[in-house]
């Protein structure tokens, strides 16, 4: 009997989870998450409203792409997509983190600001989830354009002044993957890790399909659009090779993305969780960000960080202090933060109910 994931074929999370359990070479069957289904069976079961969501063969739930992941690689320790080097397993932790929560902006961006995207992918979300909703396709469209607009773009601070920082960010991550793939078929070597899964969630049902990103990859980053080819074609039982023993040179503009972007992003993110607003100001390298709204999952994802930084040998840390120098990693990784989210670092896990306070 296949696991079940209940998810969309446009879904950045879902896709990331589909290549792993592709890779893992773990039976599965993918159901939309179509309205009657979001609105009883997925939260209900899973304790929160969030795509995709994981059903076990003995009926347990699973919630949250990155703790998913994590089990996945214990449950199935075949063809395992995180180090065991302690060192790398936090680079690759760090990574995924960035590429779910930092990539996302540029992702939604591109997908909902530009007319030929929005109106190929609102009529998709309508006709693959929206199907047992009453109303004219037309109608569903508008509905959903100006939903995802007012949450995930307008909404959450792209705006005209932001837009050229929140598209580099797309152009500027091309250019550091392309370096990459052309010397290696993966990110840490011969074979797929977390890093790749992570990468691959935005690189995949966003920026290498929806018609104005994928256009960029394919003439700017030939590589990186056969990586991602090659990732949805990749399996545990054909890989050659491994990975790398020392973090390659080529992550560092990567690594300096994670410290002088994302990591501001998560420390202002905390202060305003902190101060109890819903929504925060921001400057991000020189922008200005304006009514960003606040995330107490986001202030999870810097726990978290800081939980598995912490567990890390003084030697160890020492060692990764050397190859952050100069990004602003590792003083966010440090840094007393202000809040916190209310969930259990030690304990939290994809099978942990009840994320619905996060804000998901």
């Amino acid at each position: 009997m296949p696991l079940v994931l209940y998810g969309s074929t446009i879904s950045y999370f879902t896709g990331k989870l589909e290549a792993a359990l592709r890779y893992k070479e773990i039976d599965y069957r993918l159901e939309p998450m179509r309205s009657q289904a979001q609105r009883g069976l997925i939260p209900q079961a899973t304790g929160v409203f969030q795509m995709p969501a994981f059903q076990l063969e003995d009926g347990r739930w699973l919630t949250d792409s990155t703790l998913i992941l994590q089990w996945l690689d214990q449950a199935y320790p075949a063809y395992p997509l995180l180090p065991q080097d302690p060192v790398l397993r936090f680079v690759s932790l760090l990574l995924e983190d960035y590429a779910d929560e930092w990539l996302w902006r540029p992702a939604m961006h591109y997908r909902w600001h530009y007319a030929p995207d929005a109106a190929r992918l609102s009529r998709h979300i309508s006709q693959e989830l929206l199907s047992d909703m009453p109303g004219p396709l037309w109608l569903k469209q508008f509905f959903v354009r100006r939903r995802q607009r007012r949450l995930f773009t307008a909404g959450d601070g792209v705006s005209a002044h932001t837009q050229a920082h929140v598209e580099g960010i797309y152009l500027g991550t091309l250019t550091a993957l392309e370096a990459m793939f052309a010397n290696r078929s993966f990110m840490l070597g011969a074979r797929p890790s977390l890093v790749d899964i992570g990468f691959f969630g935005p690189m995949f049902r966003h920026f290498s399909q929806d018609p104005t990103a994928a256009a960029l990859m394919q003439e700017r980053a030939p590589h990186t659009q056969a990586w991602v080819d090659r990732m949805w074609a990749s399996r545990g039982s054909q890989m050659q090779g491994d990975w790398v023993r020392v973090l390659p040179q080529d992550f560092a503009p990567l690594l300096r993305e994670v410290g002088q972007a994302y990591m501001p992003y998560l420390l202002a993110n905390a202060q305003a969780v902190a101060q109890g607003h819903k929504r925060f100001n921001v400057t991000i390298q020189g922008c200005a960000y304006q009514q960003v709204r606040t995330s107490r999952y986001r202030l999870l994802c810097l726990e978290m960080l800081q939980h598995h930084f912490a567990a890390l040998s003084a030697l160890q840390r020492v060692e990764l202090d050397a190859i952050f120098a100069g990004s602003g990693i590792s003083p966010a990784l440090r840094a007393q933060l202000p809040a916190r989210s209310g969930v259990d670092v030690v304990t939290h896990s994809a099978f942990s109910p009840g994320l619905a306070m996060l804000g998901l």
